[in-house]
Formats: C-alpha cells, structure tokens, sequence
C-alpha cells in the first residue's frame, strides 16, 4: 500500500484522500489520528497499533515543517522492541514509507500539516 501523493494537509492512497493525521500500514490506513498532545508523539499515541501489528520499522511523519517531536520514550519504547524509528518532515517519511512498504513490516505515523 504506497502513498501516492501528499501536499500540506493533505495525503491520498489507493485513490482515496485524507485531510486529517493518519496512520498507514503495509495492509491499510488507521484515519483520523488524534496524540495526547498534538505535536508531540509518545508511547501512548501508538503503543496499541505497534502491538497489534508488530511493524519493523516505524516511520514518523512529523509535519511539513518538522513541528511534531518525538518523545525519547517513545524512541526507548522502540528501542527495547528492536524496532527501527525512520523520523523525518513528512514529505521525506512518505518517500521513507513507499521505499520500505514492498520489503518490509512498516507502520507510518503521519502528521499531514505543521
């Protein structure tokens, strides 16, 4: 499942588009995605979906200009999983994300504005 287009609030895949943050997976998208706080990822934001799915890899996009932070327990959680974390303004995860979905279990977690 490729994204195929993103641009600043906005993220379309398999045809459909998407205006909110969003999560996306090698089998699908998780919509509408809401974080305890708003431009800071932590454990908590994505513990279920990780442990459901069990991805590799972990791209995080943080926004168009980078505004989202990753918490450093979210990278320890990971860590101690020996899951990959791939974090980049959101424009560079989507390509991170498309160059990993075909060979890899990934899990993007996309910040789609700021």
């Amino acid at each position: 499942m490729k994204i195929q287009d993103y641009s600043f609030g906005k993220m379309v895949i398999d045809g459909v588009e998407y205006r909110a943050d969003l999560i996306v997976h090698n089998d699908g998208v998780i919509p509408d995605w809401w974080r305890k706080e708003g431009h800071r990822l932590a454990v908590e934001d994505l513990q279920d979906v990780i442990e459901r799915l069990k991805p590799e890899v972990v791209v995080v996009g943080k926004g168009r200009f980078g505004m989202m932070r990753v918490s450093p327990e979210f990278e320890h959680y990971l860590d101690e999983k020996g899951i990959e974390l791939r974090a980049a303004n959101t424009g560079r995860a989507v390509q991170i994300f498309n160059e990993l979905v075909d060979s890899r279990r990934v899990l993007g977690a996309f910040h789609l504005t700021c």
